[in-house]
Formats: structure tokens, sequence, C-alpha cells
């Protein structure tokens, strides 16, 4: 993974993506121009930002890839387990903005994909063979439910990607050191991927540091995605303050960074 500016626009780049006809990555919060404590590349609506400074940075972002700002597409996230396929030209995405879900599919080229995150986990995924990317918005609700394995398996069904050939990235998230989590988690992870042995360790009677970025791992593992295809952030979003926001770190008060692919 490796930092790259385009324009005035710092994002982590996979190293998978040199020379293949895909443009991804994970921003960090520079090259905006919100004010703190939004500062300075706030991609996120709904945060307490100003709006006007939010659509500056979203065009920002659009046209460093040479793209109108209406073709950068991210949805309304609900810590759900719904992906949404795009798999047809659309001339107005502006529909998708109020489409609930957390993951995106598409293999449709010329659209900028994110999905908005401070602390949760961006996954970025992509056939090369296929010419198919997927993004993941990994928060625990997500994982408890494996919503990286249905992304892939939606990426099978729709398009025919195979998960032996899948690249993925993961982005910049909480480590476990500073996410301390309780029962009702617990019990989301025991009912769901059944994860929760090799992810969690308890801190103290009835509370515990949960690692989503080994959670992550664990499922793209499961779906079948190799280990040496897997490129990951290691940085977290709650001790570096300079490069990310984190929702914890700044008890709700912050702006979004974004986990984006683009096919060329």
């Amino acid at each position: 993974m490796k930092t790259t500016r385009q324009k005035k626009i710092s994002y982590l780049q996979p190293d998978w993506t040199a020379e293949r006809p895909i443009t991804a990555g994970f921003t960090t919060r520079h090259g905006g121009v919100s004010r703190a404590p939004f500062n300075s590349l706030n991609l996120g609506t709904n945060t307490g930002d100003n709006p006007a400074n939010v659509e500056a940075n979203r065009a920002a972002l659009a046209r460093a890839f040479d793209l109108p700002e209406h073709l950068l597409l991210t949805v309304n996230q609900v810590h759900g387990s719904r992906v949404l396929a795009i798999n047809e030209p659309n001339f107005d995405l502006s529909h998708f903005q109020k489409v609930a879900s957390d993951a995106i599919v598409t293999n449709q080229s010329g659209i900028l994909v994110g999905i908005l995150v401070a602390d949760c986990y961006p996954v970025i995924l992509y056939d090369p063979e296929a010419h198919v990317a997927g993004i993941v918005h990994a928060g625990w609700q997500g994982a408890a439910a494996g919503l990286i394995g249905q992304t892939v398996q939606t990426m099978q069904e729709l398009f025919g990607c195979r998960a032996g050939r899948l690249q993925a990235a993961i982005g910049p998230g909480i480590g476990a050191h500073k996410y301390e989590v309780d029962r009702p988690v617990r019990d989301a992870f025991r009912s769901g991927s059944n994860q929760w042995s090799r992810i969690a360790c308890e801190t103290r009677l009835g509370h515990w540091q949960l690692d989503l970025g080994l959670s992550c791992l664990l499922q793209l593992e499961k779906a079948g995605v190799a280990r040496d295809a897997v490129d990951v952030v290691t940085e977290c979003t709650c001790c570096h303050q300079e490069k990310f926001f984190s929702y914890r770190r700044d008890q709700g008060r912050t702006g979004r960074q974004i986990g984006f692919v683009l096919l060329q």
C-alpha cells in the first residue's frame, strides 16, 4: 500500500492496482476545504459540516480523477447487510444516494463508487478477469452478518466472478486496542459469522477488545480470497488524528474518509 497524490487529493493505493485498468484506494483527511473539526477533506454528508464545504470536497475528489461530481456515487449506509449491484449504464446516479446499502458491486466503468467511513473498515474487491469491482462498509454489524462474504457471493452470482482470482484491500479502521465493545456485539457475532473467539479479547467482565480488521481478513479467507491477494492498511484511524477521521476518538463530531473504486 502506498500513499498517492492525485491533484490535491492524498489517498492510499493498493499495490495490485498498478498497471491494471482500475483506480482504487482510501482517502486521508487532507486536501479539502472543511474547517475544524471536519478539516479538511470531509466527504460525508449529515456530519454537521457546512454542506457547501462537503459538496466542494466531493467535487474535488471527482475532479481529481477527471470526472464530474455527479459521477461520484455513495449510498445511504445503515449498518445493514444489503449489497447494491449496478450492472447497467446510469446517466443519473442521484437516486442511488438514498438507497439503503452497505456494499456496492459494479461492472460499469467511469463511475467513482465509494463507501464512507470513520473507524469502520472499507474493503475493496476486484476481479481482474471479469473487470468487476466491489466496495464494502464493514462495521461490527456488517462483520457480524458476514457482509464481505455476501458481497463476494453477489459478484460470483451476478457477474461470474471467482473468489480465487479476486484482489482485495482492507483500508484504515479502528484498531482493537482502541475498540472496546459489550455483550450485544458479542451476541451478534456468535449468532452470525461465529468468529468471536478469534477476533475478541476480554478486558473486563462483559467487555471485549474487538479486532474488526482481523474479522475482515477472516471473512475474505472464508469466501475463498487468497491471503497474498489482500493488501492491508495497518494504521489505526483512532491513533492517527493527523491523517484520519475517527468517530470514536472525536466522540461523533468528525468527518468521513472514503474507500473508492473506479473501473477504467
